[in-house]
């Protein structure tokens, strides 16, 4: 995966906005046919052969006019059928990325296909921030929107939420435009959209100033503190995460990302029983740390802590499968004893599991809607025969717990159950109905996950 080239910063414009430009490209569109593509860890491969790049305005509607059935493809990090199509794929990775800065707005708008960790970057140069990231910068910002990916800390909502203003070309070519202004229902109907409503051309996100981050990570901490001190925890920084394997009766690590400036000395050698570690740490102990964000309470840009791994690092390929299921803070202390007590069995086909805090939302199909949640992250060793009985076993203990999946990641929960945990399901499928009546941006995940078997 290799990061887009940009020009230095261009001309200042009026009211504030700095538009940040790329290098054009000499074609207009161009059809990519040849061996069938698989996402980014190689554990799925794409329906069709055939993928539209089109790199100017005219040449994408021409793409979607001229289509019956399309999905849009982004960073591919997605395990599951979410992107797939029988007949066309298309990607928005070669249209310019057309930064747009507006300091009076206190907004950046941008391509949804531009990648987190490029767009942050040239946010920081102009000393400015988003909320928040997720683990990995690597992502298209349309593409986690759209699947409600999510970053961490109590007060912060998944990365859906800086959306103010979202720019879709729907199924018969007209341009729609989702507003918190103008039409903030159907923004929040919208921006968690499955790929399901149209092609998402540009994302406006709200932006705040720039701001440092420092990384703690502690290691051991007994289990039983969670059914003490679990708010203390996971308050302990501005965005934490819990990395454990299920053995025993402790967690792993225990990542504190506090914002703002201080000194090392201001975090104790031990909290709750976990012990500050003394070197920089990789999520799996016995992995080097090379790759990972700079921890023992290093100073850094925001950009440059709150994931767990740098941009310049290409996540590795074919070597893992993940799920993610989200479960009412409420309930997190219950839920994660009920997997601890599942860890013997879980433990030989896990690299790594995280445990993070989301912001509730009221986003329609967004996995924190009306509440806020825990999300509980596997990250499985590729081994989908084994993984694929062990997920039902995870899920069953999860349901009473009213579980919610990552739409991107691996789940078999069937659609009965997954309508009975949104209660827009219905109003999200009519929304599909009228911004695309003849289906065309419908594939098998969405109907074998959203659409009534009615």
């Amino acid at each position: 995966m290799k990061k887009r080239q940009f020009l230095k910063n261009s001309s200042l414009l009026v009211g504030a906005n700095w538009v940040f430009p790329m290098i054009s490209c000499d074609s207009e569109s161009k059809k990519q046919q040849g061996p069938l593509r698989s996402n980014w860890a190689g554990n799925f491969t794409y329906s069709t052969q055939t993928l539209e790049e089109p790199d100017k305005g005219e040449a994408l509607l021409a793409a979607i006019n001229k289509q019956e059935k399309l999905k849009v493809l982004g960073t591919r990090h997605s395990f599951n059928a979410i992107a797939d199509s029988q007949h066309r794929q298309l990607s928005l990775a070669k249209m310019d990325p057309n930064i747009q800065l507006s300091t009076d707005r206190g907004t950046v708008s941008v391509n949804g296909a531009l990648q987190y960790g490029v767009l942050a970057k040239i946010l920081q140069e102009e000393g400015f921030a988003l909320h928040n990231l997720a683990s990995l910068p690597h992502i298209s910002v349309a593409g986690a929107c759209a699947t409600g990916t999510h970053g961490s800390g109590d007060q912060n909502g998944n990365l859906s939420t800086a959306v103010t203003e979202m720019e879709m070309i729907k199924a018969n070519g007209e341009i729609k435009v989702f507003s918190e202004e103008t039409n903030p229902e159907e923004l929040r109907a919208s921006i968690v959209h499955l790929g399901a409503l149209g092609v998402v051309t540009r994302l406006r996100l709200r932006i705040e100033p720039a701001f440092t981050v420092r990384q703690f990570v502690y290691e051991n901490l007994p289990l039983e503190q969670l059914d003490t001190q679990f708010d203390a925890i996971f308050s302990s920084g501005y965005s934490v995460s819990l990395f454990t394997d299920w053995q025993g009766e402790r967690v792993n690590q225990w990542w504190i990302k506090k914002k703002g400036q201080g000194q090392d000395d201001s975090m104790p050698e031990t909290i709750f029983g976990a012990s500050k570690a003394k070197d920089h740490l990789h999520p799996i102990k016995e992995i080097s740390a090379i790759n990972c964000t700079e921890q023992l309470g290093i100073e850094g840009a925001w950009h440059e802590r709150l994931p767990h791994f740098k941009m310049d690092f290409t996540p590795s390929s074919g070597e893992e499968l993940q799920s993610e299921y989200f479960v009412p803070r409420t309930e997190a202390v219950a839920a994660i004893h009920a997997i601890y007590a599942m860890g013997t069995e879980i433990f030989p086909y896990l690299l790594i599991s995280e445990i993070r805090s989301i912001k509730k939302d009221e986003l329609w199909l967004s996995p924190a809607y009306g509440r806020d949640s825990i999300a509980i992250h596997f990250t499985w060793k590729a081994d989908w025969e084994n993984v694929s009985k062990l997920l039902p076993k995870i899920e069953a203990r999860l349901k009473p717990f009213q579980v919610r999946p990552h739409w991107g990641k691996l789940f078999t929960l069937d659609q009965d159950y997954l309508r009975g945990q949104y209660e827009r399901m219905d109003d999200f499928v009519s929304l599909m109905k009228n911004l695309d009546p003849s289906g065309k941006f419908i594939n098998d995940f969405l109907q074998k996950n959203i659409l009534s078997k009615g």
